[in-house]
């Protein structure tokens, strides 16, 4: 018995350290993208990238792209949280409601915060049509990864199988993945505004289930401490 606590002990820790590597490398790619790409004004790296997807630029490749960058933006993103929420109340999870609200809010106020701060210009002849309003880091990246991540949290707190939750989780993943690439591929971004928007994503997905974590059982105790008095 007592092995098996040492080794339960062993592998939480060694997650633990994981995650946190994980979070402080995220840190570190976005601080060396936004000091020496923006801040340097660095674009061999973006000018590589944006000749590779040229070469795939048919009428039908961009048509897709389309399609797909729309599940990036504001036009869907505020719908689907709002019904994602409207769903989470009905049905008894208020606790989980407050906590995706938080996020997708926090998250949103973040990056219009750091768009406003390093004021990095949009790349030349976009496909579509042009945009003004900055480009460091990618909104669409980010937001996309956080909201495919809420509904991974979600999914893994449900009944279905383990194999289906995996499943389900790398293909929410690729897709916004997929986002990311297509503000590439329509000039809307710089590759390295993607890469910067997935890397802050993930960070404050980490950081988020962290306070989750820090908090839920606060909110517990406070809600029983207040049903004991009435």
């Amino acid at each position: 018995m007592k092995k098996l606590f040492r080794e339960v002990i062993v592998e939480i820790e060694l997650k633990t350290i994981l995650v946190a590597l994980l979070f402080l490398i995220c840190l570190f790619v976005f601080g060396y993208l936004a000091h020496e790409i923006v801040g340097e004004n660095e674009t061999a790296f973006d000018d590589k990238v944006f000749h590779f997807f040229a070469g795939f630029g048919t009428p039908g490749f961009i048509r897709i792209n389309r399609i797909v960058t729309f599940f990036g933006s504001s036009y869907f993103s505020i719908p689907a949280y709002i019904i994602l929420l409207i769903i989470l109340f009905i049905s008894g999870r208020r606790t989980d409601g407050i906590n995706i609200a938080i996020v997708a809010i926090t998250s949103t106020a973040l990056m219009f915060g750091l768009k406003e701060y390093f004021h990095r210009k949009r790349p030349d002849l976009p496909i579509i049509r042009s945009l003004h309003n900055y480009s460091f880091p990618s909104g669409h990246a980010l937001s996309s990864f956080i909201f495919c991540s809420v509904l991974i949290y979600l999914l893994w707190k449900g009944g279905l199988n383990n194999s289906w939750k995996w499943v389900l989780s790398v293909l929410l993943i690729l897709f916004s993945i997929c986002i990311g690439i297509s503000r590439i591929v329509l000039r809307y971004h710089y590759p390295t505004d993607v890469i910067a928007g997935f890397c802050l994503a993930l960070a404050w997905v980490i950081f988020s289930l962290w306070l989750e974590k820090k908090l839920t059982p606060r909110r517990v105790e406070l809600q029983l401490d207040s049903r004991s008095v009435s």
